[in-house]
């Protein structure tokens, strides 16, 4: 409802601007969901990634379809960023005082299976990478327009992943 005011007060072209961005989210959200959730490690942090990126891709929806790019490989990679941004500034350690009186048990299906745990001890990047070539079936050039990085560094960094993966999964 508030959007329905928001257009009326604004007029007919910005209301169809809107109306392209919510479209665009209710057709990609479930997928947007799926990457966050492989680029995080958990759905409560990737619903908050995928809100975060949204917030910051509707507030400029004009521009962002005005630069030509594919709006979802643009959402995704802003997801890459976004999340490689939070990942640095989160893994230094924060000391508390004292241990918390109950310990919270986010119960995930995927937790204990050896290909989830090394995935998610994979760098930020390389599982970025794994994720939209065997997940979302992309091809190397749409994972690089995805990622804003070139052919090259899509093929190195999954062959890294690969080897790492090997590693720890032969292991086992």
């Amino acid at each position: 409802m508030l959007h329905a005011e928001w257009t009326v007060e604004r007029g007919g072209e910005r209301a169809e601007i809107v109306g392209d961005f919510a479209e665009f989210v209710r057709m990609s959200l479930p997928g947007l969901l799926r990457y966050g959730h492989a680029l995080t490690g958990n759905p409560h942090d990737a619903a908050d990634l995928v809100q975060s990126v949204l917030e910051k891709v509707g507030s400029r929806w004009q521009s962002v379809l005005g630069k030509g790019d594919e709006p979802l490989a643009y959402v995704r990679r802003a997801m890459a960023n976004t999340h490689v941004s939070v990942w640095r500034r989160r893994r230094k350690e924060n000391l508390v005082s004292d241990f918390p009186e109950t310990a919270f048990h986010d119960v995930n299906r995927l937790e204990h299976e050896p290909l989830w745990q090394a995935l998610r001890d994979l760098p930020p990047r390389q599982r970025a990478v794994v994720v939209l070539r065997f997940y979302e079936g992309l091809s190397e050039a749409e994972i690089a327009a995805a990622l804003g990085v070139s052919k090259g560094t899509v093929k190195s960094q999954n062959s890294k992943a690969m080897a790492t993966l090997r590693t720890k999964l032969g292991r086992d």
